[in-house]
Order: structure tokens, then sequence, then C-alpha cells
């Protein structure tokens, strides 16, 4: 359930129903900052800026935390968090904190980015935005998993600290967002899954052919954004292709976004009403 295409208003009620409806899990967008100049916001295959200046923007993990204490059974995951533009001291600890008060429902999409302002407004290189979140990562693995840790590395260096607690969940999945060759390598090479951008069937299909053909770890997974489906027919042949989530958009206006999230429950033959 992707809240972000939503008014944050309706971001509790959303989720609260999805928790009881049956609904596998919910997902929050996240910026840090918007700089005021809208020529740095051009997004990729356009001429448009692709952020406004006044969207309001919340700390995605510290939301989910909130709205942890509200659900008892979906899963709580950001699609995605700009995982790089913090300390992996930073992230890892909001991760592992929703981890905890969720009681283990953490989803921790992660993503490179596209937008330059909020980098060079942190202080920080665009360019060396990948390299970065590869870094980041590989340090958050071991601080969710190893007593101790110290680390010498190209972006971060740190000594021996101790990092607890550690997430609930044994591991805990990190999924890499991206359509680029570079992001799908990442997602194969250290993340547990991909997660996609809005995608039919048929344009998605490149991608996870792309991703079959690498060597990606057990239990790997596929997340796609799927707002159009024709039916509940449709779910079996995403399911064919290789996509094992599917983060859906059943409403057309926030006002109807509870009832058409009963009507897409009630379609598709989700367990509501879980004791």
């Amino acid at each position: 359930m992707p809240l972000g295409l939503l008014h944050p208003d309706a971001w509790r009620d959303v989720a609260v129903a999805a928790d009881e409806l049956g609904f596998e899990s919910v997902w929050l967008p996240e910026h840090l900052v918007f700089a005021t100049d809208l020529s740095l916001a051009i997004y990729p295959g356009t001429d448009k800026p692709g952020i406004s200046p006044t969207t309001p923007l919340f700390d995605a993990p510290a939301y989910l935390c909130w709205l942890a204490g509200l659900t008892r059974h979906v899963r709580l995951g950001t699609a995605v968090h700009l995982y790089a533009l913090r300390h992996p001291f930073v992230s890892a600890r909001a991760f592992a904190t929703l981890d905890v008060v969720s009681d283990g429902r953490a989803v921790c999409g992660v993503g490179a980015g596209w937008y330059p302002g909020e980098w060079q407004a942190a202080g920080l290189d665009f360019a060396t935005r990948g390299p970065r979140l590869d870094e980041a990562i590989e340090v958050t693995r071991r601080l969710w998993s190893e007593p101790v840790v110290a680390h010498e590395g190209r972006f971060y260096a740190f000594p021996e600290v101790a990092f607890e607690p550690k997430p609930v969940q044994a591991r805990l999945p990190i999924l890499a967002g991206g359509e680029s060759r570079a992001a799908l390598r990442r997602a194969a090479r250290l993340c547990d899954g991909w997660i996609s951008m809005p995608h039919s069937i048929d344009s998605i299909r490149p991608q996870v052919e792309a991703l079959s053909s690498m060597r990606v770890s057990a239990g790997f997974s596929v997340t796609a954004h799927a707002y159009q489906l024709s039916g509940p027919d449709e779910v079996g042949a995403w399911e064919k292709l290789g996509v094992d989530r599917m983060i859906v958009r059943p409403w057309t206006r926030r006002r109807d976004a509870v009832s058409a999230l009963e009507t897409f429950a009630a379609d598709h033959g989700l367990t509501s009403g879980r004791s």
C-alpha cells in the first residue's frame, strides 16, 4: 500500500484498514529536504521538476514506528529511504528501532536517489551516491549482526563500536530500488530483493528478466509497484513472471481510499478480521 500517494492526513486510517483487511505491507517514501532551486529538481527523462518544495516531509522510519503501535500484522516498509544521505549509524539505528517496536515487521527499502538538490544541501557529492550507498549497506549488515564493529572505508571510518539492540528479524530485509543496471546489480549483490518504480506487467519484464540472469541470494524477492490491475486474475501473471510482492493502489480519490481497500480485499480474497 503506497501511503505516499495519499495526503498524510489519511495515512493512519489507511494503514489501520490495511492491517485489519489482510494486506501484507504499507510503504512510505522519503526525502530529507527540498531545495527551493527547481533547476536542481528536473526529473530524469522530463523537462519538469519532480518535486515541490512546499511538500510536507516526514522522517519515514519514525512515522512507521508510530504506525507500528496502531497495527499488529502489516509489514512496514520504505520505498525508498535515501540511506546514504545519513551516516550508517543513523539509518541503521532508525530501522533497528522500527523492527524492535514493530516486533519484526520492518522492511528497509533503499535507493541512491535521483535528486541532486538534497545531496548538495547536505554537503555530499551527488556523483558518489551509488558507492556511498553500497558501503552504507555493507556497514549496516555488520552493525545489525556482529557484537562489535570497526570500519575503515572510502566514505565511512570509525573505531570499534557496539550496536544494540539488534533487529528482531534474524536478517532485516534490505531491498534496493532503482531501474538502472547498476541498481539491479546492487540489489542482486548486496540486498535481499529489488523494489520497482510503478510498472505494468509488460514494462517490468526487462528488469525482472535481468535480475533472473544475475546470481542472487536464496530468498531474494521482487517487489513491484503495480497500480493498474485489470482484475484478480492478473495477480497470477505477475507471480508467474517472478514478482513476489505487489504494492497496489486501489483508490482514485483520497476520500474513497478505505472503502476501495475493502472492495479490493473482498475481490482478492484477503483475510480480514485477523485475531
